[in-house]
């Protein structure tokens, strides 16, 4: 755990070189490790931070700026693909000598928050396949669980674009990337895209999978006593909506088989069931009990939930 008082972001002008007066603004830390790699700290990736951190930014902008950044992630992201030569012919007859990309693409998005990046991820690759992965943080421990994934059949042979808003402890995407790569997947075909990293998650996932590439927005300067990354962004809190977007908070009970085949059909009944009973401004607990699994679920008071495919 990092303290305030003893750690802060860097502070540095911003702005293009030919302007004689720029203004000073926070920017990220630097951390010591080639496979991560930070957003340029320009103007606008500064503006559109400042805008979803702000207490008094309302709800829509918050989510427009987020896009945005979460748009850029994934701009970024997609450099890092391998590449291969390849000439084209023009409509006026010349050739091009350009390239394209080498091999399929997937993104797998950790739900909760994660998932508020699928779009920006669509926007960018038409007919982009997504798979889902749930993993829950135990707020008294801060350790993650597993309650659930899906993913393409054939995505060890795919490059994989995970995808998380919020990386603090970095426990829920190294458990992510166990997933990714217990199906087949190689380490370095995983890109780690994320919005704002804590130092500590960082250096953790970093030394683990010193092979997937991690591409942030912005690196905070620590975690505080609850683990959450500082200066404070909770974006899986009900009141900020990115989390989408689905603010459901899963424990799995009962010793049980993992939430897959049946299981998976069962977990997506219920979360249909959700969707018929949302009720603003009330936390309601419900449990649905199919034949291998017991699920309780409490909703957090928030916006309906979206339609389950």
């Amino acid at each position: 755990m990092t303290s305030p008082e003893t750690i802060k972001c860097p502070s540095q002008t911003v702005g293009p070189d030919y302007r004689p007066e720029k203004p000073v603004a926070t920017v990220s830390t630097e951390v010591p490790f080639e496979n991560v790699h930070t957003l340029p700290q320009t103007p606008q990736l500064i503006a559109l931070l400042t805008m979803i951190r702000d207490k008094n930014t309302q709800r829509a902008d918050f989510i427009f700026y987020s896009n945005r950044i979460i748009r850029l992630l994934v701009e970024e992201g997609l450099n890092h693909l391998p590449v291969v030569e390849h000439t084209i012919t023009t409509p006026v007859g010349r050739t091009y000598a350009g390239v394209q990309f080498q091999g399929k693409i997937c993104g797998v998005s950790i739900m909760r928050a994660g998932e508020a990046m699928e779009q920006g991820l669509r926007d960018c690759c038409r007919s982009v396949r997504i798979g889902k992965i749930l993993i829950q943080r135990d707020e008294e421990t801060s350790l993650p669980k597993l309650f659930y994934d899906k993913l393409p059949e054939d995505i060890a042979s795919r490059w994989v674009l995970l995808l998380d808003p919020m990386f603090a402890t970095g426990g829920s995407a190294i458990m992510a990337v166990d997933v990714l790569m217990s199906r087949g997947v190689p380490e370095n075909r995983i890109l780690f895209l994320n919005l704002i990293a804590s130092p500590e998650g960082i250096e953790t996932f970093a030394k683990k999978f010193p092979k997937v590439r991690v591409v942030t927005a912005f690196v905070d300067q620590g975690l505080d006593e609850k683990k959450y990354a500082l200066p404070q962004i909770r974006l899986d809190s009900a009141n900020t909506h990115l989390a989408t977007l689905f603010q459901v908070l899963v424990i799995l009970v009962i010793d049980s088989t993992p939430c897959r085949s049946s299981g998976c059909q069962s977990f997506r009944r219920y979360l249909a069931l959700l969707y018929q009973k949302p009720k603003n401004g009330t936390a309601q607990h419900l449990s649905f009990a199919p034949k291998q699994s017991v699920f309780t679920i409490k909703m957090i008071p928030s916006d309906p939930l979206p339609a389950v495919a």
